[in-house]
């Protein structure tokens, strides 16, 4: 897994590729919640993630809890059709923003 982030104003965009599993999710979760001060818009970007397991999605809905509790916002980003089949079985599509 690689992670890139950036800062554009009060929106960061932080874009995962690779697999986020067991293995891989708690440096994503660290990276992520790193980076959630003075941030309003938080942008995960996950057009080359080529896989996502429970922990990557128990990273995800954490990020979401974690920008909800502070007053802002939270996508997801250029979804492939394996991951977007994993939120849908999973029910996160309906709970996440995913564009």
């Amino acid at each position: 897994m690689e992670i890139f982030k950036m800062a554009e104003g009060t929106t960061m965009i932080i874009k995962v590729s690779g697999r986020v599993d067991t293995t891989t999710a708690p440096e994503l979760d660290k990276t992520i919640k790193g980076s959630l001060e003075n941030t309003a818009e938080l942008i995960l970007d996950f057009e080359n993630l080529d896989y996502i397991s429970s922990a990557g999605l128990r990273v995800v809905l954490s990020a979401q809890k974690a920008m909800n509790q502070q007053g802002g916002k939270m996508k997801v980003t250029n979804v492939n059709e394996i991951v977007k089949e994993v939120f849908d079985i999973t029910g996160f599509a309906d709970i996440l923003n995913i564009e």
